[in-house]
């Protein structure tokens, strides 16, 4: 029987992994964040600093490209009519012949 604390052998090595084990979890956490929430916002990090982590819609694009002057209003309303019209063979029960 212990009769004084002295004679208690302690917790051993085995203490020294418990801080391993946080950090292991710190990272892990980190991950999960980083391929899911954080690229879905554009907060990655790295060479672009998130800017271009989400494509942007091909109409979006092109309204841009628009706005900025890089095409004139037929050049415009072409491509937003092909972007916008249905894909084919989907009318037709799909699949190509």
């Amino acid at each position: 029987m212990y009769t004084q604390l002295a004679d208690w052998p302690g917790p051993g090595p085995w203490i020294l992994l418990i801080p391993l084990v946080w950090i292991a979890v710190a990272v892990l956490v980190i991950a999960v964040l980083r391929r899911t929430v954080w690229r879905r916002h554009g907060c990655g990090f790295g060479a672009g600093g998130g800017t271009g982590a989400v494509a942007e819609h091909p109409l979006a694009v092109l309204g841009r490209r628009y706005a900025e002057g890089d095409i004139d209003a037929e050049e415009y309303r072409a491509k937003r009519a092909v972007l916008s019209e249905p894909p084919r063979g989907d009318a037709e029960g799909g699949g190509a012949r």
